[in-house]
């Protein structure tokens, strides 16, 4: 009775989460790892995402006949239930972020690229919602495809978060129809974070709309 009692409070706080921050979508770009998406399932979970879109070959938690992965669930521990999630060909993700961002979401890389901004700058500009801060960061960036009349208040913000495959990152592709690049910057030698990781620093400390 208790653990029922716990699920359903569980279920009203993330219902909550999401009526309050404003949409957060998830597009995971040909990323390899059954483990590591499962992992990104729980944690989505965990940060109120209201969506995932698992694109290519990413590992999705049904199988082809329509089964359960068990190797899936195993990670995810039930949030493949409590996400929405779908699968896209890669010839259709364009179109999809295209429709997002009529929609009034901004569509974010979490990509090292020759533009990209650190997360302390994505925080304090695009992430606190202000249109000052956000214009200063695009000017010094040269972020040429940051449409500046989508900038709106954090608190309603729609967001499309995009994380790459674990070799090749986010491809060039996707890249062009962003509207930022975000890179969390490292301390020590390796270059970059595991990408699950990378999807749990984003969502608790990159997104500033709590």
């Amino acid at each position: 009775m208790i653990h029922h009692q716990y699920i359903s409070f569980h279920k009203q706080c993330s219902r909550s989460i999401r009526f309050y921050m404003g949409k957060i979508y998830l597009l995971l770009d040909n990323i390899r790892s059954v483990h590591n998406v499962g992992s990104i399932f729980r944690t989505a979970e965990c940060a109120g995402v209201s969506k995932i879109y698992c694109v290519g070959t990413t590992p999705v938690p049904i199988d082809r006949f329509g089964r359960k992965r068990k190797d899936f669930a195993k990670v995810s521990l039930g949030a493949e239930d409590m996400v929405s999630w779908e699968h896209l060909d890669e010839n259709k993700v364009g179109t999809k972020i295209k429709q997002l961002k009529k929609s009034r979401f901004e569509v974010v890389a979490v990509e090292q690229t020759k533009n990209s901004v650190d997360w302390e700058t994505f925080k304090k500009g695009f992430g606190s919602g202000s249109a000052s801060n956000c214009k200063k960061v695009v000017e010094e960036n040269l972020l040429e495809n940051v449409e500046k009349s989508k900038v709106i208040p954090a608190k309603t913000k729609a967001v499309l978060y995009i994380f790459g495959n674990e070799v090749d990152g986010v491809s060039q592709k996707l890249l062009k129809l962003v509207d930022v690049a975000v890179e969390i910057p490292m301390k020590g030698k390796k270059e970059s974070l595991n990408v699950a990781v990378t999807v749990g620093v984003v969502l608790f400390r990159c997104d500033t709309r709590d």
